[in-house]
C-alpha cells in the first residue's frame, strides 16, 4: 500500500488492547486537504498508515466514498445532567444516566466528551453539591470500564457565587477522588449565570425564558428574576474570594481555566491576569477578538450555528467562525449539533469542509490539550467516523473509537 506518511510503531502500552480496522474508498479529511479513494489503517487502537492507496489491505471495509474523519472531541457537555432528568420530578440512576447518554454522544460521533459537572446548590438547574460528586464517580467508574463506548472526561463547573460549590470542588480538587484527568491537569470553568450578567446581560431574554418554562406573565417573570438577582448579590463577596483560589490554581498549573460567558476586552484582560487560557462561548465580537489578541482559545457553541444564532441575543457562532476568532465548538446542550454545525457552515458558505471540521475535532483537542487525537494522523488515537451530508444535514454511518473490542462489520454485510 502507497500512503502518504510512513507506518508508525507505538511503544507498548499499559493501556487496554485498542481495535484493529482499516477503511478504504473513504474521503480523508485532513487539517489542509481532503484525500479521495484513501484508507487508513489503525492497529491496537493507533493510526498506522493514512493516505491514497493502490491496493487496499484485503480485510479493509468499503467506506463507499463517504467522509472519513477523526472522532468528535466536544468539551463542553451538559447532556448527562438533562439525561439524568428526563422530565420534572424523574430522576433516573445516575449509572443508567449515563449510560443511555453515551450512546446518544457515540450516535453523534462524539469519541471524548467532556461532562459539564455542575458544583453548586441551586434550584435553578436543579444542581447540588452532593449530585456534583456523584455525578462525578459515575463518570470516572464508567471511564474505567473496558466497555466504555467513548472517553468520558469531566468538566468541572464553578458557580463562582457558590460558596457550598467552592468549598466542594475545593475538597474534591485536593483529594482527587480518584477523578481520572486529562494529563493529570483538571478542567474548571468559572462561572456566573445571574440575570445581567453573562450570557444574560440582555435580561430581557432571560425573563421571556422563565416566563415560557415556568408559565408566568411578563410581570410575574421580572419579579421572579428580581429576587434571583437579590438573592445573588448578597453572594457577591463569595466572588473574589472563588476567582482568587481559581487563579492560584491557574497560576501553578494545576488547573486548566475557562473563563465562561465573557462579553468584553476589560472582562477578557482580568481573565489573563487570572491566568484563564480559555475564552468560552464569548458573547460579543469584541471579547472574541481580545481572546484571541491575547493568546487564549475560544469555544463557540454548536446549537448556535445550528439555529442561526444566539438564543439569548448574543453574537451568532457562525460570525465568530467567518471571522477567524473560533478555534472549536461545543455541543453544550445537544451532541447531534456538532456535526449539524459542520453541515450548516459549509453548507452555507462560511468555511470550506476542512475548516468545518477541524472545528469540531483538532481545534477542541487543541484547546483542552488533548495531543494524542483530533486529527486522522499516524500515531494518533484511532476514534474515526465515517459521515456524508445531505446538504446541511449529517449522516453519521459508522464510528469507531481507538478502544473498541470488535472492529465492525463491512458496511451492508450479513453475519
Amino acid at each position: 500500500m502507497t500512503v502518504l506518511t510512513e507506518p508508525h510503531t507505538m511503544p507498548p502500552s499499559n493501556d487496554r488492547r485498542g481495535v484493529d480496522v482499516a477503511l478504504t474508498n473513504v474521503r480523508l479529511v485532513l487539517d489542509d486537504q481532503i484525500i479521495e479513494a484513501g484508507t487508513i489503517v489503525i492497529r491496537d487502537g493507533v493510526i498506522e498508515a493514512v493516505g491514497r492507496t493502490a491496493t487496499a489491505p484485503p480485510d479493509a471495509i468499503d467506506g463507499r466514498g463517504m467522509l472519513c474523519i477523526a472522532g468528535l472531541v466536544d468539551t463542553h457537555s451538559d447532556g448527562f445532567e438533562k439525561e439524568l432528568r428526563p422530565r420534572p420530578n424523574v430522576v433516573l440512576p445516575a449509572d443508567f444516566a449515563l449510560r443511555s447518554f453515551e450512546s446518544r454522544v457515540r450516535a453523534a460521533g462524539v469519541t471524548t466528551v467532556f461532562h459539564g459537572v455542575g458544583f453548586e446548590n441551586g434550584s435553578k438547574y436543579d444542581r447540588s453539591v452532593e449530585q456534583a460528586h456523584l455525578l462525578c464517580d459515575t463518570i470516572t467508574t464508567r471511564r474505567a470500564d473496558a466497555d466504555a463506548r467513548v472517553d468520558h472526561q469531566i468538566l468541572y463547573r464553578l458557580d463562582v457565587r457558590d460558596t457550598d460549590g467552592l468549598v466542594a470542588l475545593e475538597t474534591r480538587l485536593n483529594q482527587r477522588h480518584g477523578d481520572l484527568l486529562i494529563n493529570e491537569i483538571p478542567l474548571v470553568s468559572a462561572e456566573d449565570h445571574t440575570p445581567g450578567v453573562g450570557q444574560y446581560t440582555d435580561r430581557s431574554y432571560y425573563e421571556r425564558y422563565i416566563a415560557g418554562t415556568k408559565g408566568l406573565d411578563p410581570d410575574e417573570a421580572k419579579q421572579y428574576i428580581d429576587q434571583i438577582v437579590a438573592d445573588r448579590d448578597d453572594k457577591l463577596d463569595n466572588v473574589d474570594r472563588a476567582l482568587s483560589w481559581l487563579a492560584n490554581r491557574a497560576h501553578g498549573g494545576t488547573i486548566r481555566l475557562i473563563g465562561h460567558d465573557p462579553t468584553s476586552a476589560a472582562e477578557i484582560d482580568a481573565a489573563v491576569e487570572r491566568s484563564v487560557s480559555i475564552a468560552e462561548f464569548p458573547t460579543t465580537v469584541e471579547a472574541a477578538r481580545r481572546a484571541h489578541e491575547r493568546g487564549l482559545r475560544t469555544v463557540s457553541g454548536a446549537p448556535n450555528v445550528v439555529r442561526g444564532g444566539s438564543h439569548s441575543g448574543n453574537v451568532s457562532a457562525a460570525e465568530l467562525v467567518s471571522l477567524g476568532l473560533c478555534d472549536g465548538l461545543s455541543s453544550d446542550y445537544m451532541p447531534t449539533t456538532l456535526l449539524g454545525a459542520v453541515g450548516t457552515l459549509v453548507h452555507d458558505g462560511v468555511c470550506d469542509l476542512a475548516t468545518g471540521v477541524a472545528l469540531v475535532t483538532s481545534g477542541p483537542a487543541d484547546t483542552v490539550g488533548l495531543a494524542d487525537r483530533g486529527r486522522l494522523n499516524v500515531g494518533q488515537r484511532g476514534d474515526i467516523v465515517l459521515v456524508d451530508f445531505d446538504g446541511r444535514l449529517p449522516t453519521v454511518h459508522l464510528v469507531i473509537a481507538a478502544h473498541d473490542h470488535v472492529a465492525p462489520m463491512p458496511i451492508g454485510a450479513s453475519k
